[in-house]
């Protein structure tokens, strides 16, 4: 394992990263972001890997607890040792867990918003190494989309947030699977790379037993003409 600590602002914030696993990027920040745009007051992240998402919503919310579910050991100990780096023992926890087994944990409702990073690549698409954190972390292997839903609903009190980051040509399916387990689509933003790109990140606002009414929220791109963040994403930073 080769690790590196990385200053990732946000209040002078730290990380712990495994440079042979998975290293955060933009997705993360910027699903952090969308979530913080509402005060919750506890917020569970699913399938958390180095607990990316706890770390930056535990300097840009509210929440009183924030908990991450992580399924792989190695990642889930770089995680818990985030949370010491950081001071943030007791309002951001780590649970060692795969989200199929969510019940054991936490009982029906006790969270009033969850976020999911879950992986984007398909069951039955690409080349799987299962014993590879980085496949793991990217390809659905024992939970796909339809089981983040789920467990999501499953952890969320009634009109209860689920935020979620994918690619837009999913929307098809996390609108259904959404819909199965009584999350209703209220917003989604697409995300270009730059402008005039297709885009290739959607970020979905869901409300558990919320009327139907779905809101596209202005599309976001990421870099300017010169190759830079746009002001944009330089907000959701907190760099501007």
């Amino acid at each position: 394992m080769a690790e590196r600590i990385d200053d990732i602002g946000f209040g002078g914030l730290r990380l712990i990263q495994d440079t042979d696993a998975f290293c955060y990027g933009i997705d993360a920040v910027l699903l952090a972001d969308f979530a913080a745009r509402n005060r919750h007051k506890k917020i569970a992240d699913l399938g958390t890997n180095n607990g990316i998402i706890p770390v930056i919503l535990s300097s840009i919310s509210k929440a009183e607890k924030i908990v991450g579910i992580e399924k792989q050991e190695q990642p889930f100990r770089v995680a818990e040792r985030n949370v010491e780096l950081n001071g943030l023992q007791g309002r951001v926890e780590m649970i060692h867990s795969d989200i199929l087994d969510i019940e054991a944990h936490f009982p029906r409702g006790s969270f009033d918003a969850v976020v999911s990073y879950p992986p984007y690549q398909a069951k039955g698409t690409g080349v799987i190494n299962e014993a590879d954190m980085v496949t793991v972390a990217r390809h659905e292997t024992t939970a796909d989309l339809e089981a983040f839903i789920k467990c999501a609903s499953y952890l969320l009190a009634d009109r209860g947030a689920l935020y979620m980051i994918h690619r837009p040509a999913r929307v098809v399916d996390i609108s259904w699977y959404c819909r199965k387990y009584n999350l209703e689509p209220k917003y989604m933003q697409f995300i270009s790379p730059k402008e005039g790109a297709k885009p290739n990140l959607l970020l979905v606002e869901c409300r558990k037993n919320a009327g139907r009414e779905l809101k596209l929220m202005d599309p976001l791109c990421v870099y300017g003409p010169d190759g830079k963040y746009t002001d944009e994403i330089l907000v959701r930073y907190r760099m501007k």
